[in-house]
């Protein structure tokens, strides 16, 4: 049944991506390879959008790391709850990741879901930024469960995305650029911040104040990110338009029951992802 299963979906992606990669199907004309959504170079413009989606959650989802010493300063907090502001926005995705998806897939749909949890990132951060700029510790906690609940299922809209715009080798590819440039978002934050902190530092600005500023700053990564979703939107509608397909071509209809048809191999990239993160992240929140 499951192999059954598998086949069926299999078939259903096959054919929800023929439109795509069949280039003799493009219509006449020298722009249809930039312009017509069946063109390569119209879906690699719909990647760099892709991209960037995630873009601005994992730059902002390492702030606190940082500018540890700086945050520890300008809050006079504990290492203790320093940490909660990273276990805070973990404790939301053990169930919302999930739920994430399943809401993308049968309820919001790839569109609105993903301008959603961007939506969820922006606000939750700007309530973070809000909470350090009038040292009210609470207030940070809250922005970062906020941002905790955009941020794990816009990776699952960005995901579904590439699934729905490329297949085959494509595929592969388009998921390595997706994650390498959300890791070049962790990493120009550890780059820019600390810089950035000094830069504002020299107008005058000090304390819990400058921080504030600073993250303020930073959140506009998650505005870019906000606005390549809209974009991403946009490229999309049309190209169901012009291709008249659906988001959902299976044809399958998503229940939170299908998790007990997952397979073993599933399993055990699960607990293999998990063992990662548990040895990799307590490392990067503090080691800067």
């Amino acid at each position: 049944m499951e192999g059954e299963d598998s086949s069926i979906h299999d078939a259903g992606t096959a054919e929800s991506q023929e439109n795509f990669v069949d280039a003799d199907s493009l219509p006449p004309g020298c722009y249809n390879w930039f312009c017509h959504p069946a063109g390569r170079c119209h879906r690699f413009i719909a990647l760099i959008f892709m991209c960037f989606l995630g873009f601005g959650s994992y730059f902002c989802y390492d702030n606190p790391g940082a500018l540890i010493d700086d945050m520890k300063k300008d809050l006079n907090i504990t290492n203790a709850e320093y940490s909660i502001l990273y276990s805070i926005y973990s404790w939301p995705n053990v169930v919302l990741c999930f739920l994430g998806g399943f809401l993308i897939d049968s309820v919001f749909g790839i569109r609105l879901g993903a301008i959603i949890y961007s939506a969820f990132t922006l606000g939750g951060h700007a309530i973070f930024a809000l909470g350090a700029y009038c040292k009210t510790y609470w207030l940070m906690v809250l922005g970062r469960f906020i941002f905790g609940i955009g941020g794990e299922s816009l990776a699952v809209a960005q995901n579904n995305y590439a699934v729905l715009w490329f297949s085959g080798k494509e595929l592969n590819m388009v998921f390595g650029l997706q994650l390498s440039f959300s890791r070049v978002g962790s990493t120009a934050n550890f780059l820019a911040m600390e810089p950035l902190y000094k830069w504002v530092h020299n107008m005058g600005i000090s304390g819990h104040q400058l921080l504030g500023i600073v993250l303020f700053i930073a959140g506009t990564t998650c505005v870019f990110s906000l606005i390549c979703g809209l974009i991403l939107g946009a490229l999309d509608r049309r190209a169901e338009r012009i291709l008249s397909r659906s988001n959902n071509t299976s044809g399958e209809v998503v229940r939170l029951s299908d998790v007990k048809n997952f397979k073993a191999p599933f399993w055990l990239i699960t607990v293999i992802c998990v063992t990662y993160y548990v040895a990799i992240f307590p490392f990067v929140t503090y080691a800067k």
